[in-house]
């Protein structure tokens, strides 16, 4: 039998020994991508915090641009958060053109998802309420109004203020009425809602 046993190796033996380094070489190549994934993950942690430190201290324009390159340099859910806050950057230094284009931008890329492309869309519609064309951001957030869209409220409620401006107050009323009596939304959007009513009157 250890005979038996003997030939069986020899002439199998390389095989087994092949298909076991393929797996140790696997599992240590596995092992070095993690670490090397997670080291780099804890890097954007940290550029992330530093920038965020920035605009905190209200050293806005370093942390538009710490924010500007890690959204260009970083992959996944950090590339995406620094280049919403890069945008954000923008509208508090003033310029409210430049975010507004930065929220374009995130709308319209494919890349990011769905519920943050509707996002950008509701900000970047903010940033553009006082010199964008009220029909245009009203087509735009038309998609969010949907009954399913989780920004509906905020989107309803940005277009009851663009029909109010440009003199459409029975649209306006509507929505307004509609985003009231919704047990569904946030209570600062109700009590807003509410107010706009009122001063729009009856």
């Amino acid at each position: 039998r250890q005979e038996h046993y003997a030939k069986l190796w020899k002439k199998y033996g390389i095989y087994v020994a092949s298909a076991a380094l393929v797996l140790v070489v696997a599992v240590a190549g596995y092992q070095i991508l993690s670490n090397y994934y997670i080291n780099i993950r804890m890097a954007q942690g940290e550029r992330f915090a530093q920038a965020t430190g920035l605009a905190e201290a209200d050293r806005l324009d370093e942390a538009g641009e710490a924010f500007s390159r890690l959204g260009n340099e970083a992959g996944g859910g950090y590339a995406q958060l620094a280049r919403f806050q890069a945008a954000a950057i923008l509208g508090r230094s003033g310029d409210r053109e430049g975010a507004a284009l930065a929220y374009r931008e995130l709308a319209e890329d494919g890349g990011v998802d769905a519920i943050y492309r509707d996002l950008a869309v509701v900000l970047g519609v903010l940033n553009e309420l006082n010199g964008g064309d009220s029909a245009n951001l009203i087509l735009r957030l038309a998609p969010l109004r949907a009954d399913d869209n989780p920004w509906r409220h905020s989107a309803r409620e940005i277009t009851a203020v663009l029909y109010q401006r440009s003199g459409e107050r029975a649209k306006a009323r509507q929505l307004l009425g509609g985003l009231g009596g919704d047990a569904t939304a946030p209570q600062g959007i109700r009590e807003r809602a509410a107010e706009m009513l009122a001063a729009l009157g009856k």
